[in-house]
């Protein structure tokens, strides 16, 4: 039988300015910011806690041997996806009381499973950040 995943666990981002970023993402999306010990002889790790899963963040200036990263690092190179239960309308408003500019939305999208109300903005790095709910309500 072939190896079949059934969820997503952690991601790791690369970011340029490690502080700025981990207060965006906190300020913004609501994640709390943890830091973690990797093990003896590594340096700690920051990492964004939501729901059952979490966001490494790595400084592109890190140790690439020591974070055993991919090929290409690049801050500001991800697009991600984040579900809330707050309503498109909510998230604008959210958005422009914290004076983050957006860049699309809110527009439906497909999702994972169904139609999403997502809205589009960008985190301090660049990076395109789409905060979406389910038209149907499901989370």
């Amino acid at each position: 039988m072939p190896v079949r995943v059934n969820a997503l666990d952690h991601i790791v981002i690369n970011v340029a300015d490690e502080a700025r970023s981990t207060e965006w993402y906190r300020k913004i999306l609501g994640m709390e910011v943890k830091v973690f010990d990797p093990g003896p002889g590594k340096t700690p790790r920051t990492s964004l806690v939501f729901g059952n899963q979490k966001i490494n963040v790595r400084p592109r200036e890190a140790d690439t041997v020591e974070w055993f990263t991919a090929d290409h690092i690049a801050a500001g190179s991800d697009d991600l996806c984040f579900l809330t239960a707050s309503t498109p309308d909510e998230v604008v408003a959210h958005l422009k009381a914290n004076g983050v500019a957006i860049e699309e939305g809110p527009v439906a999208k497909q999702g994972a499973r169904g139609t999403l109300r997502s809205v589009y903005c960008r985190d301090p790095d660049g990076s395109l950040i789409e905060i979406s709910s389910y038209e149907d309500g499901t989370k």
